[in-house]
């Protein structure tokens, strides 16, 4: 158990010394770069090349007369497969997303092994000093707010795709209605702006434990330590 403790307590401070700020500049970096600086959102868009059929004209005939129907009949055949094989996610976001999500999960794990750390030197519950203690759990509560976020993330990436998803199957069905596709234009702009702002959070983050352990280091370390001159 002290071994697995101490394994936790290396880790977590090297973790918040040297990883964490090495990682901001990492997602300042990757902030950045082209992909994430598009100016015309238009360059990230993707076609979904399906056929409008033709229109089905009805024939009525009027005392023997043919007479072309100003109806148009507009219906949802069944879709059992697509002439062009699968219709293709949108490349540039998906790559996009690839790189993000890895992103997302190491900022969890990292919050993990802070969070059990700082648990793990919270003492045991005694009347009065506990002025350290409180900053130990604040410590916590922001470790887990993070960490809630940062799963908030994935959440809203897999959202994304099933809304995109069930766009993209109304298209197949209903080609002829162009704002089905002007939707899916539109959620594909929506989820490059949501990405960029992810990767700001997370640096963002990052910078806020920072900041935050390393000016309380002291007091969580040695939540009851003799000197107390922060009481004052």
């Amino acid at each position: 158990k002290m071994c697995s403790k101490r394994r936790i307590t290396g880790e977590a401070e090297n973790l918040v010394a040297d990883f964490f700020p090495k990682k901001l500049l990492e997602l300042d970096s990757f902030l950045k770069e082209p992909i994430l600086n598009v100016a015309d959102l238009k360059e990230i868009h993707s076609e979904i090349n399906i056929k409008v059929p033709d229109p089905i004209i009805l024939n009525n005939s009027h005392d023997g007369v043919d007479v072309v129907s100003s109806w148009i009949l507009i219906y949802g055949p069944k879709v059992f497969g697509m002439p062009g094989g699968m219709i293709k996610s949108n490349g540039q976001l998906v790559d996009l997303i690839e790189r993000v999500k890895p992103e997302i999960r190491t900022l969890i794990e990292k919050c993990n092994t802070v969070k059990m750390w700082v648990q793990l030197l919270i003492p045991r519950i005694e009347d009065g000093n506990n002025f350290g203690v409180s900053i130990q759990e604040e410590t916590v509560a922001e470790l887990r707010t993070v960490e809630g976020e940062a799963a908030s993330y994935l959440d809203q990436i897999s959202r994304y795709y099933i809304t995109r998803a069930k766009l993209v199957s109304k298209i197949t069905k209903y080609p002829h209605v162009e704002d089905y596709q002007r939707t899916v234009t539109e959620i594909d702009e929506k989820e490059y702006i949501s990405l960029k702002i992810i990767v700001s959070e997370l640096r963002n983050q990052y910078v806020t434990l920072h900041d935050m352990i390393l000016k309380n280091i002291e007091k969580i370390k040695r939540p009851r330590s003799s000197n107390n001159e922060a009481l004052y």
